[in-house]
């Protein structure tokens, strides 16, 4: 009906491939003792020579793993699976995708990771929502949408609301002729109230504003007292002959309308009506002064174009058509603008879309270009007649994605834009080239940019959630910033980095603690920012020899948490080896819980904690 407005495998056991021989004999040792890069090294050169299978790559993975270098693990893990693999081996390579960026393929292996774990939390966590993520990227949901009460078997479209009371045209009079078209009863204009609660009364016709004809649809001034509103030139005795049809066809004329008490009166048909040309689909900027509509006119571009005339009381401009960043040679109607005089949402079949009609946005202060509002708004059908109400937080699309013109609800997925700027903590100069990663609450990184030239990153991430912002440059020390919880609509992140050398005293590099995973050793997200920093030292330290040392707590047994302690150090040692430091510059070496920061019988968390810690002592400057 909106029609007419247009004119319109190897075996796993444990985590281990059962495929060792005497060409891996000295790769495995390697990688036992913890000497990830030389283990690295010795895979590869059986990769070269041809003999590379899915037990070599699944070691190449793990030891890229373990000294987190997501890029090469996550290369070595796509090999290691082309053959079937353990659970665990999956999971990583999702952490590893996800540290790239690549959230689609890291799913799929968490779903393969599902499966072969059903019973494992971070299997039931992914199943319960597996795209958590923070919607970043363009195409991301901003709305959900569903169907509303006042939609019925018959057309109908162009829902809006004002104050609680919503408008639309419908064919659901089934007492009236059907037009020829449809087969369906004539449009006509109804509202229904909208409850707190969001149920909507019975819809009923507006009457006074509805003729024999087709009639829709509206917009109303912010004081309620001013509409504009869609009919056919019928109406007005006007009319064009179709001499081949051998018969009389309309125009869609605007109409204007004010209230006189409860209903509305004095109608008007505006002046630049032609019988040449229609003219329909009105919206009223909030502050009055413009009124924008679809027309066919002479200069469209295509088959409808979006226009706007200005208002000034009775009187009205000359019709300006909003050009290409707007109009197509396709169709584009249906406009509305927002309450903010500046945003404004149409439907295009000439842009690119999902299909049909497709709704998109522009800023027209601001001269950038229409975009796509993307699923759920949009389907591969026709999409159109997006409205919004910023008091009410709500709004309305049609759509025939369900067979029939359908009105739905539109509801925003709260989110908040973050925006960064990377500064030097001494000089306040801004730092382009940063490289800038936000965090979720998991320490996940679920985005990584480059500062601009204004020091800045932009980001968009989900309502009530906290998150952590961590950036890093060349000469500077990395440092982590929070992003408290919030419903937006903005929050802006300082991030101030001080010169490398704030972390360098005479004795030792003072980093934040490297925290590991509980039992384990391998270097994590949290851990790799903060070795990065001592990376950094040394290449501008080119003599620096430094001495690692990994402490525990007092809890566990003594031997136990010797041995854990060393593989931790030495973990770290490949880490920084891994980054092209030489390896006759580092050391490390694993204490437990022989040097207590703090003695304690019973210890505090808060004492534990300052145990429980890595040092990184300089043995030459």
């Amino acid at each position: 009906m909106k029609n007419l407005y247009i004119a319109l495998s190897f075996v796993a056991i444990s985590g281990t491939m059962i495929a060792q021989n005497k060409d891996t004999k000295n790769a495995d040792k390697l990688f036992a003792r913890f000497e990830y890069v030389k283990a690295v090294q010795e895979y590869q050169k059986l990769v070269d020579a041809g003999k590379g299978d899915a037990y070599v790559y699944k070691q190449l993975a793990d030891a890229n793993y373990n000294m987190f270098n997501s890029g090469d693990a996550a290369k070595w893990y796509a090999k290691a699976t082309e053959s079937q693999q353990d659970a665990e081996t999956y999971y990583r390579y999702a952490q590893m995708l996800k540290a790239n960026g690549k959230y689609e393929d890291a799913n799929k292996q968490m779903a393969k990771f599902a499966s072969l774990a059903p019973n494992d939390q971070r299997a039931k966590a992914f199943k319960e929502n597996p795209n958590y993520l923070p919607k970043l990227l363009s195409g991301r949901e901003e709305y959900t949408v569903a169907p509303v009460s006042i939609s019925s078997d018959k057309s109908d479209f162009g829902a809006v609301m004002y104050d609680n009371t919503v408008y639309y045209s419908s064919a659901r009079n089934g007492a009236r002729k059907n037009y020829g078209w449809t087969d369906e009863p004539f449009l006509d204009i109804y509202k229904s109230v909208r409850a707190d609660n969001g149920t909507f009364a019975e819809p009923t016709a507006v009457t006074e504003l509805n003729s024999k004809f087709h009639d829709g649809t509206l917009t109303i001034s912010a004081d309620g007292n001013t509409c504009y509103y869609s009919t056919e030139s019928f109406q007005n005795k006007e009319s064009v002959k179709d001499k081949e049809a051998n018969a009389k066809k309309s125009q869609i004329y605007l109409y204007k309308a004010t209230k006189e008490g409860e209903t509305w009166g004095n109608f008007k048909l505006l002046p630049f009506n032609s019988i040449d040309f229609s003219t329909g689909n009105p919206s009223l900027s909030r502050d009055g002064k413009t009124l924008y509509f679809a027309s066919n006119r002479p200069g469209s571009m295509g088959g409808t174009d979006i226009w706007k005339v200005s208002v000034n009381g009775e009187e009205y401009g000359e019709p300006v058509n909003l050009g290409p960043k707007v109009n197509t040679e396709g169709n584009e109607n249906f406009p509305f603008i927002a309450d903010d005089n500046s945003t404004l949402y149409f439907a295009s079949s000439g842009k690119q879309g999902l299909g049909g009609l497709d709704v998109f946005k522009i800023d027209l202060a601001k001269g950038t270009d229409a975009s796509n509002m993307g699923k759920p708004v949009n389907s591969e059908k026709d999409d159109f007649a997006f409205t919004f109400n910023k008091d009410k937080n709500f709004g309305f699309v049609s759509s025939n994605r369900n067979g029939n013109d359908d009105i739905l609800a539109v509801n925003p997925i709260c989110g908040v834009d973050v925006l960064v700027i990377v500064t030097n903590a001494k000089t306040g100069d801004i730092l382009p080239n940063a490289k800038v990663s936000i965090l979720d609450s998991k320490n996940n990184v679920i985005g990584s940019e480059t500062s601009n030239e204004k020091g800045e990153v932009a980001y968009r991430v989900e309502c009530d959630k906290a998150y952590t912002i961590q950036a890093a440059k060349d000469g500077f020390e990395g440092n982590a910033f929070p992003v408290a919880k919030s419903k937006g609509p903005k929050a802006d992140v300082k991030a101030p980095l001080n010169p490398i050398e704030v972390i360098v005293t005479e004795t030792e590099v003072i980093l934040n603690p490297i925290f590991f995973e509980f039992d384990k050793s391998n270097i994590t997200q949290q851990g790799a920012f903060e070795l990065d920093k001592l990376v950094q030292v040394m290449k501008n330290n080119p003599n620096m020899v430094i001495f690692a040392k990994s402490h525990t707590d007092r809890r566990g047994g003594d031997k136990y948490n010797m041995n854990l302690s060393e593989r931790r150090a030495q973990a770290t040692v490949q880490y920084i080896i891994s980054k092209g430091i030489d390896a006759s510059r580092i050391s490390g070496k694993g204490m437990g819980e022989t040097e207590p920061k703090v003695a304690c019988d019973k210890c505090t968390e808060a004492e534990h904690a300052q145990n429980r810690r890595s040092e990184f002592l300089i043995v030459k400057k």
